[in-house]
């Protein structure tokens, strides 16, 4: 066939198969959202701490089916869904729930330009929750958890010019004893649960390294300027070092050469890294052979920045960072999206929302029961954020949850002879998780320590939120603080509290409190990691007007009132931030779904209090300075 008619074949072939997706248009949208289109669908590189110059995006229109979980492969295909969007999203052009029986297909083609001494990796930054990737009809390999980044290596199973990759996607959601990490997804939907979120939903993309390359980075940075590098080899292993390289404005600021394993350099008169002067250095990374020849190279960056806690004056724990004291002041994050749901429907989206939040004077975020994608924690490093950050919760459906025990309720039944305090006759305090689900807990809560490691806005670990699936609590938290010593750990969010870690968190709705006079928490910093939750409904704006739309603490009956609630939350919180709180979480940055207690409506157009007027208020309450 002659060139110029393949390439029209194609063409035609394209535009009918674009003319098959169609965004779901019966529920309210962003702007960014209304924007997308199969061409522009997230097109920025996906892991700005280290990145490369080849890669090929595959987001785009896809093949799916849904068919029953025992077909070994549907009988047809549907054209077409729009990755990477999930299939139950209107942006996907599906918009429709798989039930407990079913599974999920994708298919597409790509291009593959073959070069020699090259390794081809094939990279997925989100699928929920358990799938199987074939290339040309071999396996390239299998994956459990759907809230974190998996790649495989394909060198072995691509070939030049056109390949095919077809995913089978499991997502149970909640379903009993299956113990799925889903952090807000449920079935039924209602309340604080919201639409689950299956398959695909963030980029898929190729990427092109050499024989012997650089598979990840581990970076740390203190406020005195050392700096410690280690990295991953993969592919063909032979003696190399790593060159290390710091700039500072395009200007080398230190450069050494070591063991892949240990590289320390210091930078001198190092600038620190804090919300309010968010300064990153960038980084080159270089793979050395014994010659002295380059075998790989990527770049990155980092902030100095040392996080810790100090006891004041009056005898209670504060929040550090750079030896300085610090308020926490931030939102209770869902990062939900009505368009898309857990991935934002692009990158500018994250950019505006962190801007609102920046000039409304918070410093923080929580970042609740949900890893984002790797280029938010990017945009939380150079904008200036510090990040609480929830490990997603799970278990085996929720009814197996133990008893919710507030701070205020579990310090009843403490005392120091009492070693088995947690499972008293009032209730057990933790769920017994069997050992194959315990370990894929700790599996996933590993592998998001590891992605985000390097992130110098991340200064908190969440393990457990509000006793959900809560289980080993204390060999979960002394785990954690093993593993990275160089961040605080909070236990549980609102509670189920264990003696390990550095927070005892209360959850306190509609106006924060805290059980000041308790001794139990005396040695820990004392939060306030959830309040508010002051809502207000914006006609137009309501993800579903016929259901229940709530806030806690009942709804205003005028704007004004809202307004007021959310003054005298503030106004209490600076009380108790002079007694020795030191961080407060307001529920929350948007409305989702049902819950219309966000600052933004859902759809982010409507702003319920301007940032000028929120900083204002802050400012009045002494939570700002």
């Amino acid at each position: 066939m002659k060139p110029r008619l393949l390439f029209l074949l194609l063409l035609i072939s394209s535009t009918i198969f674009a003319q098959t997706w169609q965004q779901i248009s019966d529920k309210i949208m962003t702007t960014w959202a209304e924007k997308v289109t199969p061409e522009n669908v997230w097109q920025e590189y996906p892991r700005p701490q280290m990145k490369r110059q080849q890669w090929q995006n595959l987001n785009g229109l896809w093949e799916y089916a849904v068919t029953s979980n025992r077909a070994e492969k549907p009988e047809e295909w549907e054209q077409s869904i729009l990755v990477p969007f999930a299939l139950e999203t209107p942006l996907s052009g599906v918009g429709r729930c798989i039930e407990a029986d079913e599974v999920i297909w994708y298919r597409r083609t790509f291009r593959v330009t073959l070069k020699e001494n090259e390794r081809q990796l094939l990279n997925f930054e989100g699928v929920d929750y358990k799938c199987m990737v074939w290339v040309n009809d071999k396996l390239a390999g299998s994956h459990i958890g759907g809230n974190l980044p998996f790649w495989f290596d394909v060198t072995d199973l691509v070939k030049a010019g056109e390949n095919e990759v077809k995913l089978r996607v499991i997502d149970g959601t909640d379903d009993p004893d299956l113990y799925q990490l889903r952090g807000k997804q449920k079935r039924n939907n209602s309340g604080i649960w919201y639409t689950p979120s299956s398959g695909i939903w963030a980029t898929v993309w190729m990427e092109s390294v050499p024989e012997t390359y650089i598979q990840s980075i581990r970076l740390l940075a203190d406020m005195h300027g050392q700096l410690k590098a280690e990295a991953k080899i993969g592919g063909l292993q032979q003696k190399i070092q790593l060159q290390v390289t710091v700039f500072e404005n395009d200007k080398v600021v230190a450069s050494k050469k070591g063991l892949c394993k240990n590289v320390q350099l210091s930078v001198k008169n190092a600038k620190p890294w804090s919300p309010t002067n968010p300064v990153l250095y960038d980084i080159r990374i270089e793979l050395m052979a014994e010659d002295g020849k380059v075998l790989d190279a990527v770049t990155s960056y980092t902030g100095f920045r040392t996080v810790g806690k100090e006891c004041d004056a009056n005898g209670n724990w504060q929040f550090t960072l750079n030896g300085e004291k610090i308020f926490h002041l931030g939102p209770l994050d869902q990062g939900w999206w009505p368009g898309s749901f857990l991935l934002p429907p692009a990158d500018e989206a994250i950019v505006w929302e962190m801007d609102f939040l920046k000039k409304a004077g918070f410093n923080m975020i929580r970042k609740h029961k949900k890893a984002e994608i790797r280029r938010y924690y990017y945009h939380a490093d150079r904008l200036g954020f510090v990040i609480w950050q929830d490990q997603t919760s799970g278990g085996a459906g929720g009814s197996e949850w133990p008893k919710w025990k507030r701070l205020e309720t579990l310090s009843d039944n403490y005392t120091p002879k009492n070693k088995n305090w947690w499972n008293n006759e009032n209730g057990r305090v933790e769920a017994d998780w069997p050992d194959w689900a315990h370990k894929q807990y700790m599996d996933e809560l590993k592998t998001m320590i590891d992605v985000l490691y390097n992130h110098p806005s991340v200064v908190v670990w969440t393990t457990f939120n509000e006793r959900w699936g809560q289980h080993r609590s204390m060999e979960v938290g002394n785990w954690v603080q093993a593993y990275d010593p160089s961040r605080l750990l909070n236990i549980a969010s609102g509670g189920n509290f264990f003696e390990v870690g550095d927070i005892a968190d209360q959850h306190k709705y509609p106006y924060p409190d805290f059980p000041l006079d308790v001794p139990l928490y005396d040695d820990y910093v004392k939060v306030i990691g959830e309040f508010g939750g002051h809502g207000w409904a914006v006609k137009g704006h309501l993800w579903d007007k016929n259901k229940r739309n709530w806030g806690y603490g009942g709804l205003p009956n005028t704007k004004e009132e809202y307004i007021d609630r959310y003054v005298e939350s503030c106004k209490r919180l600076g009380d108790l931030k002079k007694k020795g709180i030191s961080a407060g979480v307001y529920t929350q940055t948007t409305d989702v779904e049902g819950e219309i207690n966000g600052l933004i409506t859902y759809d982010r157009k409507v702003l319920k209090i301007a940032a000028e007027e929120l900083y204002e208020i802050h400012k009045a309450a002494g939570l700002v300075e």
